[in-house]
């Protein structure tokens, strides 16, 4: 069929209501009307679905639009039905998938089987049952068109097994044109989807992955959702998503924004059909700004004036991040997109992937690591990302970007990482990160003790460093594939052909200060090497000055450390919120009950007349509620610890490391609440152990820093014994 392009400018205004295409639509229609198979790479909001609908429109026959989500087909579909309407052109458009009647179905089947559908859109898993194959068997297709390719590849960011089926069928059903189109792929995708369709001569369709409109920006995960709360509040009114990888932080974190007045409703699987529709209804039309959802949501949602997308959680692959922060500004105005990054979560997600087929391990190793390393990158993120998919950004600084705006400094670590290289290889056995970076820090933990590596020469080599500084040292190495961590026992490290080469010769290694020095320390003359997006503003510094002071002179008195009284964080959230009740006190942070009532009144005293004697505005706005409620986690740590069982029974009952239970524990006690660890703490420790720790805290300690402490008390003290009994301080003193 020769492609008349008058026939095609025709159908595009009169259909669809434009008067011209983007980029290469019009190139990639008539090439299809012609015959030719085709590829289309092309950024969310590009235009891609015309690509496919108005040749349907034209061609004679009726085109088989394989796409994955059953939401998307029902919304694509709508929306033909809606141009049908508008052009008075009489045109089928259909989806046929599980969620129809038989009485849909057969519906269905009439018109396909009397010409009267241009369009039949089906899910690849449909496409597999036999009935189905027969019936289009008996009709003429246009063409197949393949929507989200990616999921072909094993390497997609969202690899769907049935997908990898579809060329057999095809051939089954009978050979016509196809046309693969995607938003995100990477040249290895790319090829994997060609090979796959057996279109490797296809003509390929490029558009710049570049998005000039949006901003990139990735934060240290530190009270993210006061972060959140607070960045909301400043774009009032606006259209957002906030994707989280659970269900349960999805719930949460919408409740959590409706406590704080923001209008959000949660979207994911776990809801009923019914829900999850209303609540994504709700969002496209504007009754709701906020939908906070699991990555299920947004696919094929045209909603073009979605002016943020939130990472809660760090997503598991840069296609997932691009595609996901693709659905901001698709009208080509503001869009900011903001990642919130803790190693942390990468551990979580690698831990998930045990068990898996080692070759699905592998994969998504490295798709992780690819996170990874834009996350704790320096350089410009747009030019990350275009590069990510082949594409060059021949720009020095894209001007929206947190990295290009906000420079970090940077140092050359060629030194750090030799070390960390010459340790890996002189060890016989593999160990994890955090067992390298102990031995480098000069830490004498159980573990390190119990292979007996603080009697290596290289233990202690880097101890003018922390752990935290070497852990990211080591993370980097990975980044650059100096190494890498096995896939049988994953998360065990060793040294790669190219580390041995750079220990042998190395060259410069620019490292990013800020990420290696964050929460180092609790001393105030660090506060310099905090990253912006982890401090609090420190508000009214006027007011912030004279509560130190107030501090300080109530400490003497009371013959305490300051940092008991309340912490620094505490003081700088006093002179954002003024808090004028013991009440209002406890929104600030480490502010619970005992401590409140115990040391609050003189310094409400002292805010209240600040605040009459100055004509202060309060901003109330800063204020974050909390759930009333407390989590089932929590609760039963509560619970268990005033029935006295022992920690260890108590993290076998949650199936959780004996690190992570006392990681909860500390949070219980950092929000005011006491806990009597006394019974355990008794059973399980030397008196005389514990009260030189208790004198430590109580006497010399200028912070409650957990690292301090360990660094000051030496190695005769083990992590857990400062952990416990650091805990029993703050129960006993600092509350």
């Amino acid at each position: 069929m020769t492609a008349d392009s008058a026939l095609i400018h025709r159908t595009l205004k009169e259909f669809f209501g434009y008067d011209a295409f983007k980029s290469e639509q019009e190139s990639i229609i008539k090439h299809l009307i012609e015959g030719g198979d085709a590829f289309v790479l092309m950024p969310t909001g590009g235009g891609k679905s015309l690509c496919f609908q108005l040749p349907a429109l034209i061609m004679e026959g009726t085109a088989v639009v394989i796409s994955p989500l059953i939401a998307l087909m029902k919304n694509q579909v709508d929306l033909m039905r809606g141009y049908e309407s508008g052009a008075g052109a009489g045109t089928v458009a259909h989806f046929l998938n599980s969620s129809l009647s038989r009485s849909q179905v057969e519906e269905v089947r009439q018109d396909l089987l009397s010409g009267k559908t241009k369009m039949l859109y089906v899910a690849p898993e449909s496409l597999t049952k036999e009935e189905n194959v027969t019936l289009l068997r008996e009709v003429k297709v246009s063409f197949y068109a393949v929507d989200e390719a990616h999921c072909i590849s094993e390497w997609g960011h969202d690899f769907r097994p049935e997908y990898r089926r579809i060329r057999a069928l095809i051939d089954d059903i009978g050979r016509a044109p196809i046309i693969a189109l995607t938003a995100t792929a990477t040249p290895k995708v790319q090829s994997d989807i060609l090979k796959n369709l057996g279109i490797q001569n296809a003509a390929v369709f490029k558009s710049s992955f570049n998005r000039p409109n949006l901003y990139y920006e990735i934060r240290d995960k530190v009270e993210p959702e006061r972060d959140i709360i607070r960045f909301i509040r400043q774009n009032d009114g606006k259209s957002g998503i906030i994707y989280c990888l659970s269900r349960k932080k999805v719930e949460e974190l919408a409740e959590l924004l409706c406590i704080n007045g923001i209008k959000a409703l949660p979207y994911h699987a776990g809801l009923d059909a019914k829900t999850r529709a209303e609540n994504q209804d709700k969002f496209l039309m504007e009754e709701v700004n906020v939908i906070v959802a699991t990555i299920a949501f947004g696919m094929g949602i045209d909603k073009p004036d979605v002016r943020f997308v939130i990472h809660y959680d760090i997503p598991k692959s840069v296609e997932s991040y691009y595609q996901e922060t693709g659905r901001a500004g698709r009208d080509g105005q503001e869009g900011q997109c903001i990642a919130y990054y803790s190693y942390k979560d990468i551990q979580k997600l690698e831990k998930f992937m045990q068990g898996k087929p080692v070759a699905e391990q592998e994969i998504n190793r490295q798709l992780l690591s690819e996170v990874v390393a834009y996350a704790e990158s320096s350089q410009c993120r747009r030019k990350l990302l275009l590069n990510y998919f082949g594409e060059d950004y021949p720009e020095s600084n894209c001007g929206a970007c947190d990295n290009c705006l906000h420079p970090k400094p940077t140092f050359d670590g060629r030194e750090e990482m030799c070390l960390v290289l010459r340790l890996v290889e002189s060890l016989p056995e593999r160990f994890r990160v955090d067992h390298l970076a102990c031995i480098l820090a000069g830490r004498e933990s159980a573990i390190v003790k119990s292979y007996k590596h603080d009697e290596l020469p290289l233990f202690g080599a880097g101890k003018e460093h922390t752990e935290r500084f070497w852990c990211t040292v080591i993370h980097q190495g990975m980044i650059l594939h100096l190494l890498e961590k096995e896939i049988e026992s994953y998360g065990l490290v060793y040294v790669t052909d190219r580390g041995r080469e750079f220990l042998a010769h190395p060259w410069e290694l620019m490292l990013v200060e800020d990420r290696l020095f964050t929460g180092d320390g609790g001393d105030e003359e660090d506060d310099e090497e905090v990253p912006m997006s982890a401090v609090k503003s420190a508000g009214d510094p006027q007011l912030l000055s004279m509560l130190k002071d107030l501090r300080k002179d109530l400490a003497r008195r009371l013959g305490l450390q300051p940092w008991i009284l309340f912490g620094d964080p505490a003081l700088e959230d006093m002179a954002i919120l003024y808090p004028l009740t013991l009440e209002e006190l406890k929104n600030c942070q480490g502010v619970g009950e005992g401590k409140a009532r115990k040391f609050g009144m003189r310094f409400i005293e002292l805010i209240r007349k600040y605040v009459e004697e100055n004509d202060i505005s309060r901003p109330d706005d800063f204020v974050v509620k909390s759930a009333p409620t407390k989590s089932t986690n929590k609760i039963f740590i509560i619970q268990s610890i005033d029935r006295r069982m022992s920690l260890e029974d108590i993290a076998a009952a949650r199936e959780m490391e004996m690190g992570d239970l006392m990681t909860e524990i500390e949070t219980i006690v950092s929000t005011g609440t006491k806990l009597d660890l006394s019974y355990y703490i008794n059973s399980t420790l030397d008196e005389d152990i514990v009260n030189e720790i208790f004198d430590y805290f109580l006497n010399e300690a200028e912070s409650d820093s957990l690292q301090d402490a360990i660094e000051a008390l030496g190695p005769d003290y083990d992590e857990m014994e400062v952990r416990l009994v650091r805990i029993k301080f703050l129960c006993e003193v600092a509350q």
